[in-house]
């Protein structure tokens, strides 16, 4: 009797833990999926920043100004503006010779007097004495152009051109005087080789418009 009085004690008991543990299990399951699961709030909340963030880069990119259009336009115009003067330039000295141009460039960039009256043109041809007063001068090494205003105040250049935009540039004047009596002539000649052993290189900038044209029509042949 004491026997299963005992076992029923026993029984009932572990009736009762296993209760208490499967609660306290199930319990514990509950808290664990509650705090796995994100609430409704911080859903909405994530959701509302995500959202927010690409309707921000989506505005921005649809507020920028287009100016893709208008440089190009501008680039475009200003360019064939300079093709169009560029063209006019040309077109205004096609009825002249590439000689005339050339004199009228060079007495551009180099004269003394640009109000002049006339543009002289001389052509020396080579092996023509520097100094055609004097015996024993240098001569010319090459064909020459000299170039002079009406009056000897507006000066002269004496050149030749390479071809290439540049010219040989010889100091020499425009008119020789007579050779003082009391100056030897290896004196005179010497000064006739250092103008031949001293010319100078020069580019000629390509210059257009109105004022190469005036110069043009101011051009004639050299007479003494």
């Amino acid at each position: 009797m004491k026997k299963l009085t005992s076992l029923v004690c026993i029984i009932g008991i572990l009736t009762l833990l296993g209760g208490c543990f499967g609660k306290a299990s199930e319990e514990t399951n509950n808290t664990v999926l509650k705090t796995e699961e994100p609430s409704e709030t911080n859903k909405n909340t994530k959701d509302g920043v995500e959202k927010t963030g690409t309707d921000e880069s989506t505005d921005s990119k649809s507020n920028e100004p287009n100016n893709t259009g208008s440089g190009s336009d501008e680039r475009s115009s200003k360019s064939n503006d300079l093709s169009t003067n560029d063209k006019e330039s040309k077109e205004s000295l096609a009825p002249y010779s590439n000689e005339q141009i050339e004199y009228a460039r060079v007495w551009l960039q180099l004269g003394a007097n640009q109000e002049i009256d006339e543009l002289n043109v001389r052509h020396i041809p080579v092996g023509e004495p520097i100094n055609p007063n004097i015996d024993n001068s240098a001569t010319y090494p090459e064909g020459v152009i000299q170039l002079s205003g009406s009056r000897l105040i507006d000066g002269s250049i004496t050149y030749n051109g390479n071809g290439d935009g540049t010219i040989n540039v010889y100091n020499a004047p425009m008119r020789w005087e007579a050779p003082p009596p009391d100056v030897d002539e290896e004196t005179l000649q010497e000064e006739t080789e250092e103008i031949l052993n001293n010319t100078k290189k020069i580019y000629i900038e390509p210059a257009k418009g109105e004022d190469i044209i005036k110069l043009i029509n101011l051009q004639k042949p050299y007479s003494n």
